[in-house]
């Protein structure tokens, strides 16, 4: 073991020491803080981050943990943890304040297999650049690959931008404030007043559908009209505006909606490196279909 060639082996024994080292970060200094990552610490991290990669790739040739990075030993334990990893969280509910497995995305290990997954498609799409081949055999590959390192970093740095926050409004009262996670008020520089809650019953009184008739208010003067749905969000500046919940006790009378407010300026993003990667498998299969 550990002797060159480094193998399967070497590359689960590389992820599960990231495990057992996130574990440790975990119970001494607790989980991830995103929120020091706000930008444009976020985006100067990036560059970093970017500008790392190219010199561990200029080391390649002196240092063997660098090119072994780049083999199929090391992504497939990486994609592997990375997985397993991901199944927790979708089988778990996640919870700002939750347990480890609860909270996935400030999880130490779980960050520290995503940022080792990047690492190595970085230094992948590196060692392709600098063996071009030809556009027909590399182009598909790196729109795939960069793709995939796009969406991954873009999503792990946009993390700490996102915000999720939810808004009491009443009747007729233009509200500019909305609660965070951690059930802490912050001003915004939009307002959502309610205009009309709507809800739709079935013969036995049970809720069909619930809606909201709002304005909505920006502090560059912008003013939208609009019903929002449960599954219907209303989008501004930004934002996007999702009912949420209402006075249950009054029912269809309810003078009050609960909206939930999301913010992911990062997304854009990660939806090119997702249309990347789709450009790249359907320009991979073209080109096979034709004879060389």
């Amino acid at each position: 073991m550990w002797a060159k060639s480094w193998t399967l082996k070497e590359g689960f024994l590389v992820g599960g020491g990231l495990i057992i080292a996130g574990l440790m970060l975990e119970l001494s200094v607790g989980p991830v803080r995103w929120d020091a990552f706000v930008w444009p610490v976020g985006g100067l991290a990036m560059a970093f981050f970017v500008v790392l990669l190219v010199v561990v790739h200029m080391l390649r040739r002196r240092v063997y943990a660098i090119r072994f990075l780049s083999t199929y030993a090391a992504a497939v334990p990486a994609l592997t943890y990375a997985v397993v990893l991901t199944m927790v969280m979708g089988l778990t509910r996640q919870t700002v304040n939750g347990t480890w497995v609860n909270n996935m995305l400030t999880f130490w290990p779980f960050v520290l297999i995503y940022i080792y997954m990047t690492v190595i498609v970085g230094l992948v799409v590196l060692r392709r650049l600098s063996h071009w081949r030809g556009w027909r055999r590399d182009v598909p590959f790196l729109l795939n690959h960069v793709g995939l390192f796009v969406a991954l970093v873009c999503a792990t740095v946009g993390n700490a931008d996102m915000r999720r926050l939810k808004m009491i409004t009443s009747v007729n009262s233009p509200e500019w404030r909305a609660f965070d996670t951690r059930q802490q008020m912050v001003a915004l520089p939009v307002a959502i007043e309610l205009k009309r809650f709507i809800m739709e019953e079935y013969d036995d009184g049970s809720p069909r559908r619930f809606a909201s008739e709002i304005d909505v208010f920006t502090r560059s003067g912008k003013h939208v009209h609009a019903t929002v749905d449960v599954n219907k969000p209303v989008k501004v500046d930004g934002w996007k505006i999702y009912q949420y919940g209402y006075d249950t006790a009054m029912g269809r009378m309810s003078q009050i909606s609960i909206f939930e407010l999301v913010r992911d300026p990062w997304l854009p993003a990660v939806y090119i490196g997702i249309w990347m990667m789709l450009l790249g498998a359907v320009s991979m299969f073209i080109l096979a279909q034709r004879k060389p």
